[in-house]
């Protein structure tokens, strides 16, 4: 069952999304996120930089997790965060 929530692009993540944040409904994050790639497909970067990001759902880290088997609630975040340099 499709959730509605928001996903929150952070940096390199924001820019290649052209915007700081937008709605999904999704079941899954998996699907989340393929639903993003379509909306974005005229952006290849956003692509790219999504494949090397970490996430948050609801504030708990993803980690290592199949996408498929993290479940998004109704108005939940997630977070979409790109590599950061420096400390």
């Amino acid at each position: 069952m499709a959730a509605a929530g928001t996903i929150r692009y952070w940096a390199a993540a924001k820019a290649a999304a052209g915007t700081a944040e937008e709605p999904y409904s999704a079941g899954t994050l998996a699907e989340a996120l393929d639903a993003a790639r379509q909306r974005h497909a005229t952006r290849p970067e956003f692509a790219r930089v999504l494949g090397r990001c970490s996430f948050l759902v609801d504030g708990d880290p993803v980690g290592t997790r199949s996408h498929e088997t993290v479940t998004l609630a109704e108005g939940g975040t997630v977070e979409v965060l790109p590599p950061f340099a420096g400390g």
